[in-house]
């Protein structure tokens, strides 16, 4: 399940555990760019794929799924809103023309279509829904036999990882291909760089950081149509019962690189402090605006990470790692290592979105699968265990956080358009209790 190291591994034992570790995620553009070597299924079988969830990530996965494998048909949708499915519909037809076969029995609306989809004959399906469903839709999809891509995070709480690594574990004995949205895997100039890491370029890692500064996102103003539950899930990023926190939903791709980085090595605790400075009004839900936290591998190893969301200030997205021979950074196109082995990536560039499902379909074709949900796991609990320290103020280790009884929502079947559910407060550290 989930990965801890001892702390005492140190030197050349070290860097061959995570050069080992680390070798399972990279995928290089001659296994992107290979022909189907198909022994298991033919190149003939249509593939029909099934869309849950159909705001603009949807819309895009599905885009690129059609891209990724010429024998393949949208066949069915599912959406909580039938104008998101209508809409999302349109910009896919407008694409893929005829290969978005959806009729109209095929689209279905409601908090059960997740279900209904999966059960209409599709062959893998899509999850672009909002996190705070992700665990139990992607049991089902498993459960039914469906090959699957997921956006991350794959949950917002640590019942919701559990029940995500049960069937991840299904799908592995099931021979199912499992790829999650953590596109910066599939991204060439990253995969080069934390090869280079991995391989000890920069020798024994001292410290790593992570900062993700950015702007304010979407809002939908209510309209006069919309009950509480509707405005909720219309608004689901405010929520951290449906997204999380920003700090799971969104930089759960720097826990992600941090993990990349040290072989896939979970820290043992973290402690954090996180707040509302700009986001003070009732429309932004309970989630905060700023989260700073550090982690701790044990031995004197940190890692530190920050990120904020708000109008008017500067934006960042790097990761930076000091080691004993040198330091390796990256922010936007640049991806560097500086001091004995000094190296800057200047190869190929590919579009990770693409290449994610590029991945999924020529793996199932090849009939050899795909599972990353350990990895996507681990990712996920790295960016709650973060959330939950700042939201506490207390110190929390990696055994409370993954074994913590608190679910931040209602069980999935219980959500209906009349569900009255408030959601937890928003936190305040020093006396909410988070495990």
């Amino acid at each position: 399940m989930f990965k801890k190291e001892n702390s005492s591994s140190e030197g050349s034992d070290r860097r061959a555990f995570i050069k080992k570790a680390g070798a399972a995620t990279l995928f290089s553009a001659a296994t992107l760019n290979a022909g189907f070597a198909n022994p298991f299924l033919a190149q003939d079988k249509v593939l029909k794929v099934g869309l849950v969830g159909c705001g603009g990530r949807g819309t895009g996965a599905a885009v690129q799924a059609l891209n990724a494998d010429p024998n393949t048909v949208l066949h069915a949708m599912a959406d909580v809103f039938e104008d998101r499915l209508t809409t999302s519909l349109e910009l896919i037809n407008n694409e893929h023309g005829q290969r978005a076969d959806v009729k109209k029995e095929r689209q279905f609306v409601g908090f059960d279509a997740y279900q209904k989809l999966i059960d209409s004959g599709v062959d893998v399906v899509l999850l672009a829904e909002p996190p705070g469903f992700r665990p139990k839709h992607f049991s089902a999809a498993i459960e039914a036999g469906k090959h699957v891509f997921y956006e991350k995070p794959v949950g917002v709480d640590a019942p919701g990882i559990r029940k995500f690594l049960a069937a991840s574990k299904l799908a592995k004995e099931k021979n199912l291909s499992i790829v999650s949205g953590l596109c910066f895997r599939y991204d060439l100039p990253k995969q080069a760089f934390f090869e280079k890491v991995l391989n000890g370029e920069i020798g024994d890692i001292k410290s790593i950081s992570s900062t993700r500064n950015g702007g304010e996102l979407w809002y939908k103003d209510r309209q006069p149509d919309w009950n509480d539950m509707q405005y909720k899930m219309r608004n689901w990023y405010y929520y951290n019962w449906l997204s999380g926190d920003f700090i799971v939903e969104m930089f759960v791709h720097s826990t992600d690189m941090i993990s990349w980085a040290m072989g896939e090595r979970m820290p043992l605790s973290a402690t954090g402090v996180g707040g509302r400075q700009w986001r003070t009004d009732k429309k932004y839900g309970n989630i905060y605006d700023h989260f700073a936290v550090e982690f701790d591998y044990g031995g004197g190893l940190k890692g530190n990470i920050s990120t904020r969301q708000l109008s008017g200030g500067s934006s960042k997205n790097s990761v930076e790692i000091a080691g004993t021979l040198g330091n390796a950074f990256y922010q936007g196109n640049r991806h560097e290592i500086w001091g004995e082995n000094e190296w800057r990536y200047e190869g190929e560039t590919n579009d990770m979105y693409q290449s994610e499902h590029d991945a999924l379909f020529k793996s199932i074709r090849k009939g050899s699968a795909i599972n990353d949900g350990e990895r996507a796991a681990n990712s996920t609990l790295m960016a709650i265990i973060a959330r939950d320290a700042a939201y506490s103020g207390q110190t929390i280790t990696w055994e409370e956080a993954m074994n913590s009884k608190v679910s931040l929502g209602p069980e999935n079947d219980k959500y209906s358009w009349d569900l009255k559910y408030d959601g937890p407060g928003i936190a305040i550290p020093g006396v909410t209790k988070m495990v």
